[in-house]
């Protein structure tokens, strides 16, 4: 069976490199994108299984091809289109959470995480979205007999 395709997209390259190695090691297969345009490339074209979404990106990448890419706009772009509307994005920002949080699910995130993110909560979310069973409890409750 292939690994399934996690997206990174964050323009910290010590985010990426970090999510990288954790998601790697845990099986899965890692794509990543510094900006919006990148993102929705790879998504376009690599369809991956999931997405992990900063929301915030500095001048000189957000508005990199004159678009002022920000993670809100990303998950807009995305919805649009047919080969990655039904992706499920978990949002990870250096961000308010009192601000985003809401936001972020009211446009179609299925999770919601600050940085510095908790990489055990977020392998489990991933998993639970995905729909995998947690390898460290049984898929069958134990017989009481």
């Amino acid at each position: 069976m292939n690994p399934r395709k996690i997206l990174i997209v964050d323009d910290n390259p010590i985010i990426i490199r970090t999510l990288s190695m954790k998601l790697k090691s845990t099986g899965y297969e890692v794509l990543t994108a510094q900006d919006g345009g990148e993102a929705v490339r790879i998504a376009r074209q690599a369809k991956p299984d999931l997405i992990l979404l900063d929301l915030s990106f500095p001048p000189d990448v957000a508005h990199g091809g004159g678009v002022p890419w920000d993670g809100f706009l990303i998950m807009t772009w995305l919805r649009r289109l047919d080969e990655a509307k039904s992706i499920p994005i978990v949002v990870i920002t250096g961000g308010d959470a009192a601000k985003c949080k809401d936001r972020s699910l009211a446009e179609g995130a299925v999770a919601f995480f600050t940085k510095p993110i908790d990489l055990p909560q977020l392998i489990a979310t991933i998993r639970q979205v995905l729909g995998e069973a947690d390898p460290a409890k049984p898929a069958v409750p134990p017989s009481t007999a």
